[in-house]
């Protein structure tokens, strides 16, 4: 028998990642009375799928690579990873895919929780059914928030549906090193785990359809990063489409990957990083008008633009604004200000809550790309200021020339670009060298700041770090007369 129950919130969050995590706990400080409805484990995807556990995966192999380079380390860190070790602490960082950790922490901050799969059923209605065949009835007084996040974009590829491919979830969670791993796509996703699976003893294949990795990057980004998987072993192959997949011999058979020029490869797991979706398909968006499977598009609060009275909100990854979880959990701290502003009968301005602005989720982006090497940008790159008409000056340095960079490890290579607005300031920030992960944060203050160029000559970095980059970046701008301007 069916069991049903009614409860009446002020605000009531569908997703528990991080991102609906921090809607809850600042509509809860706001002083309302908030529930959260998850289907699977609290935190989320980047907790048990993607960031923690990859990173983890990651950092091993950036430790090593790094102090191949370190005189009296080279030896000592020749021989293989310990593979056994290295699953051990990824199962460790992800709470053995456990989530008591997080609801202790929900209880903490007075929110409630429902487990169960919650679709929209009407305005400010959410029903849920629960694994124990019960539905919970919510109503929420002031504003239901969407925060499911996205999951794995499937390519129109025949046979791909049969032979159980790997998402990102499956390649985080393994349990074994394939011998052989083919990865269809060039971007974060199968950069990042192409770059763990070889080093952990896989002979990764790298099928991208382009004619480079990280296409929405700087070039050269790309290039030093193909550089050093095709120096560990990864065959990269470019402009390479799938045209279809078979498992030969059963569940535990080999891959048959037919490319578009007539060649196969073969493995014994594919990995499929194309790109991601929104998981909107089956949360109720029809009950209220709105086509099931869409993104979300979404004003600088973060309401729904296509809903009347502005109730639903949709943060992270639903609104495809930037689909990665500091920008999210940025997204959710500005929705639920804003949710406990309206609720209270208060302005939203940007002095308060940051609202009602051009948020830095269109203008100061920040992402890494953990390898070897790392990848770090913020704000515009070449082509998408040319695209956008903007003329801006390029400056360029050779990161290998920093004292730090000799200190950091022998025969260095890296790159840094800034983009200059000689109107607005810098625009645009990208490096890609060992260690340059820690700089992209000064990047993103000297970027959402709009920082007076003038001004970031104060700005005096520690010697030999690093972070000098930024002195020879300026000087090498104001000493260039004529810069590259595109």
């Amino acid at each position: 028998m069916r069991e049903e129950t009614s409860r009446t919130y002020d605000v009531v969050v569908i997703g528990a990642g991080p991102v609906g995590e921090n809607v809850a706990d600042r509509t809860r400080a706001a002083g309302l009375s908030t529930v959260i409805v998850e289907r699977e484990l609290l935190g989320g995807e980047c907790s048990f799928w993607a960031c923690e556990p990859s990173k983890a995966l990651l950092r091993p192999v950036v430790v090593r690579a790094d102090a191949r380079g370190v005189p009296g380390l080279n030896r000592a860190v020749d021989g293989p990873l310990d593979v056994a070790a290295i699953l051990a602490h990824r199962n460790e960082l992800a709470a053995h895919w456990t989530d008591g950790d997080q609801v202790d922490w929900l209880d903490s901050v007075s929110v409630d929780l429902v487990r169960g799969h919650g679709r929209l059923t009407g305005p400010r209605q959410v029903s849920v059914h629960t694994g124990a065949g019960g539905v919970v009835r919510l109503t929420a007084r002031h504003a239901v928030v969407l925060s499911t996040g996205s999951g794995t974009a499937w390519p129109d590829i025949p046979g791909l549906d049969t032979v159980r491919p790997w998402t990102n979830r499956e390649a985080t969670g393994a349990d074994r090193v394939p011998d052989r791993l083919a990865v269809v796509g060039g971007g974060v996703v199968a950069v990042e785990l192409a770059t763990a699976w070889q080093a952990l003893g896989s002979q990764v294949t790298l099928l991208v359809r382009g004619d480079g990795l990280l296409a929405k990057m700087e070039p050269f980004a790309g290039e030093l990063v193909a550089d050093e998987l095709l120096a560990a072993g990864v065959d990269i192959r470019l402009k390479t489409t799938v045209t279809s997949v078979t498992r030969e011999g059963g569940a535990d058979g080999e891959i048959r990957i037919a490319l578009c020029d007539g060649t196969e490869v073969h493995a014994d797991e594919i990995l499929v990083a194309t790109g991601r979706a929104p998981r909107t398909a089956d949360v109720g968006l029809a009950a209220i008008g709105l086509p099931p499977g869409d993104w979300l598009t979404v004003d600088d609060t973060f309401r729904v633009t296509a809903v009347d009275d502005g109730w639903l909100y949709a943060v992270g990854d639903v609104n495809r604004r930037a689909l990665l979880t500091h920008q999210g959990k940025y997204q959710a701290r500005i929705a639920g200000a804003a949710i406990g502003a309206r609720a209270k009968g208060e302005p939203v301005d940007d002095t308060r809550y940051g609202a009602h602005v051009a948020t830095a989720d269109h203008t100061a982006v920040p992402q890494v790309v953990f390898g070897t090497p790392e990848v770090a940008s913020v704000g515009l790159t070449t082509r998408e200021a040319r695209r956008s008409g903007r003329r801006v000056d390029v400056v360029d340095y050779d990161l290998a020339r920093l004292a730090g960079a000799h200190q950091y490890t022998h025969g260095y290579r890296g790159r840094a670009r800034m983009l200059v607005d000689p109107d607005r300031g810098i625009v645009g920030v990208t490096f890609a060298g060992p260690g340059v992960a820690e700089l992209v944060y000064s990047a993103t203050i000297t970027v959402a700041g709009e920082v007076p160029l003038e001004r970031l000559w104060h700005a005096v970095p520690a010697f030999p770090t690093l972070g000098e980059v930024w002195l020879r970046l300026l000087e090498t701008y104001r000493d260039t007369s004529r810069p590259v301007r595109r």
